[in-house]
């Protein structure tokens, strides 16, 4: 029996509906029900003991244990990790503390953190019907130029509040697996060319009007809220992925429309998201910001999104890379919306009615229709951006105008004196194998890949993408020592690894090298090549050099 963690929730997540204090236990299966009868009795009676007695219990029962949760003030969410740790240390026994001198102290620490300011402006922004934010400097009202911002220190009186000058804007959230940055970019794209005002944030940074604002990871709750509360931002586009979710929450409580890209193996091994059952309920935490009124845009190619479609709190608008999916015929023949791919074109469907909206490969981000993980992102990227409002003709004009120039180490191919150079940043085998898709539909008279991988990855995963980038027969593999991502992997230990599975695969010694950086694999690559070739470079730690590298010498297709 073991604390792993103790946090506050800034906003609804995986285990509550609102903000509170979670801690995450390590538990034997055959305990846990005992544990968690335990926690609740102990944490009910050091929440009666601060006057918490209104406050909610929230458990979510995990692999190897379980997250157990209570609700809060938002003005007093420190306060509350500290309840929730005295509960705990109770039922562990490891503490001597009784609830009297707990009650003093915890009392004193609500105390100290509460802001009455803020709790009185939560409760009229409730009342107004408008979008209330807040954070450790910050509270905010309404969203982008309806957005009004304050110091939580220096906050106004609801009554001197110009609430008619408030309101809300769309806002798309994208989550799941894959293709999560490329899709937030090419919805930005689209908003754009619907002339509209865009802010979006991602793993990439916060992005207002294709002006970087500010580099870095801002897929999680606080780059949401930095973006909703830029005054220039008309329509929101926010990347949300996985690990903000689990943490802190979603940043946003209201949105228009949700897109889950897919629900596939990465991050599997964390608490929380130990298996994809797990994953898939951290990345269905952006369908609490959606109301009936609402849309949630799903994979109907994904087995695990369909079955849980049911559970959408709003409409659900599917899509594919096949119009003869079953579950896309099933759900436009009862009155679905749904967007498809039919081997030529993008279609969606309303009414029952099919109708071509635009060719697939007319889109530049598709390749010509070679990348098919693409046209997929093109489908759910439509199918989000319709239900923010934005018309169709805006939407194919966004989808042909946005270029793979725009979204860099995602699927770019350059040409170096007729060599043809593939670079991804593909981190998982559902990537690697969209990538290998992708340059086996793409001519080439020899073919040279060069990949690495997370030493957090499992043996059998990795030697799994040996075999997936044997269905290219290339010519040559050149594997990659990623220093950077070694953890806790010996040197040389994943190349061994990969090296065996390609002889036993058939590969002769010749063909397979070793590099240790991924910028003097593809100088070697380059040196190899001849026109006509064409190298696939999976990139994770060098990108920025290796992409700089590629564009002195040709720009990208």
């Amino acid at each position: 029996m073991e604390l792993l963690d103790s946090r506050r929730l800034t906003g609804a997540n995986a285990v509550s509906d609102c903000a509170g204090a979670v801690i995450d236990v390590a538990v034997d299966e055959s305990q846990l029900d005992t544990v968690i009868s335990k926690w609740r009795t102990e944490i009910r009676r050091v929440l009666d003991a601060v006057g918490w007695q209104d406050q909610r219990l929230f458990i979510r029962r995990c692999e190897g244990g379980a997250s157990l949760a209570i609700s809060a003030p938002i003005d007093a969410l420190y306060a509350a990790t500290e309840v929730n740790e005295w509960a705990w240390a109770t039922v562990a026994g490891q503490t001597d503390e009784e609830l009297d001198a707990a009650e003093n102290r915890l009392r004193d620490a609500i105390k100290e953190e509460s802001n009455p300011a803020l709790l009185e402006l939560e409760a009229a922004a409730r009342q107004h019907r408008q979008v209330f934010l807040s954070d450790d400097d910050e509270a905010s009202i309404g969203l982008g130029t309806g957005s009004e911002t304050w110091s939580v220190r220096e906050l106004p009186a609801p009554d001197t509040v110009d609430w008619q000058r408030l309101h809300d804007i769309p806002v798309g959230l994208i989550t799941g697996t894959n293709g999560k940055t490329t899709s937030a970019r090419l919805a930005s794209a689209v908003a754009r060319a619907a002339g509209l005002h865009v802010g979006f944030s991602s793993t990439d940074g916060l992005v207002v009007d294709e002006q970087l604002i500010e580099p870095g990871d801002f897929a999680g709750p606080g780059g949401a809220r930095t973006t909703l509360r830029h005054k220039q931002v008309e329509i929101a586009i926010l990347e949300t992925a996985r690990g903000g979710l689990l943490r802190r929450g979603i940043g946003v409580p209201r949105a228009q429309a949700a897109l889950i890209t897919r629900i596939a193996r990465d991050h599997i091994g964390d608490f929380g998201s130990r298996n994809l059952d797990e994953l898939l309920d951290a990345k269905w935490v952006v369908t609490r910001a959606l109301g009936a009124d609402g849309r949630l845009v799903l994979n109907a190619d994904d087995r695990l999104l369909v079955a849980r479609a049911e559970q959408s709190p709003a409409p659900v608008v599917f899509f594919s890379l096949d119009t003869n999916n079953p579950v896309i015929h099933r759900h436009v023949d009862t009155g679905g919306e749904a967007w498809a791919y039919d081997g030529e074109s993008l279609s969606v469907a309303r009414d029952g009615q099919w109708r071509q909206v635009v060719r697939a490969d007319e889109l530049p981000l598709t390749l010509g229709g070679a990348a098919r993980h693409n046209i997929g992102n093109a489908l759910g990227v439509a199918a989000l951006c319709e239900a923010l409002g934005i018309d169709r003709d805006a939407i194919v004009r966004g989808l042909k105008a946005f270029s793979p120039a725009e979204n860099p180490g995602r699927g770019n191919l350059y040409d170096v004196g007729g060599v043809k150079v593939l670079v991804d940043f593909a981190h998982n085998p559902d990537a690697f194998r969209a990538i290998v898709e992708l340059a086996s539909n793409l001519s080439a008279k020899r073919r040279l890949i060069a990949f690495g991988e997370a030493g957090d990855r499992t043996d059998e995963l990795i030697c799994d993408l040996a075999t997936t980038a044997w269905q290219l027969k290339p010519d040559r593999v050149i594997t990659l020592e990623i220093e950077k991502y070694a953890r806790g992997r010996e040197r040389g230990e994943i190349a061994k690894l990969l090296h065996e599975r390609f002889l036993a695969l058939g590969a002769g010694k010749t063909q397979l090298q070793h590099h240790e950086t991924e910028i003097g694999a593809l100088k070697d690559a380059l040196n190899w090549a001849e026109p006509g070739d064409l190298v696939i470079m999976l990139s994770l730690a060098e990108q920025e050099a290796v992409l700089a590298h590629l564009q002195n010498q040709t720009p990208p297709h």
